[in-house]
């Protein structure tokens, strides 16, 4: 009996150690993926994020296509009113670029823009855990992942996490 108790702490342990945890800085795979700009050009992650060398960053990964991304807008709209300060960058998982572009356009989405050369099921995405979207990530000005893993319904978090950073 001991020794099966044992076995399923160790098992639930594991399982348990999943991709909702918090990591702190973006694996390499992220990092060196090449997302599709504005432009057409293609620029790697880490190349986007020096821009924001410090500065508090949200990044939300989301789509045209996406009903909670939409509905989620004008939450977004209210926390960068809300707090000017912080740069925002949208990463979208868009099908194709006319799509993204009429999206960025439809909702006026205000931002740094770009989207995933290979969607939800890509390189990026599976790199940064994307499970659902929206999705969230606020990195602090010293470059660190302060919050790894927010959706729609945790604005209350998302705004807790970015008082916090002032």
């Amino acid at each position: 009996m001991k020794k099966l108790i044992a076995l399923l702490v160790v098992l639930t342990t594991f399982s348990c150690s999943n991709t909702n945890a918090q990591k702190t800085a973006f694996s390499k795979e992220a990092l060196s993926e090449k997302l599709l700009a504005l432009d057409n050009g293609q620029v790697a992650f880490k190349d986007i994020l020096k821009k924001y060398k410090g500065k508090t960053l949200v990044i939300e990964v989301w789509a045209s296509w996406c009903g909670d991304c939409v509905k989620a807008m004008p939450k977004v709209k209210e926390l960068q009113a809300n707090n000017p300060d912080v740069s925002y960058l949208f990463i979208s998982m868009d099908k194709t670029a006319d799509k993204w572009r009429a999206g960025i356009e439809k909702y006026q989405i205000e931002g740094d823009h770009f989207m995933a050369n290979d969607q939800m099921k890509g390189v990026f995405a599976k790199a940064i855990d994307v499970d659902w979207i929206p999705r969230y990530i606020i990195v602090d000005k010293k470059g660190k992942i302060v919050l790894y893993r927010a959706i729609e319904t945790d604005f209350d978090k998302i705004n807790e996490t970015l008082s916090k950073l002032k």
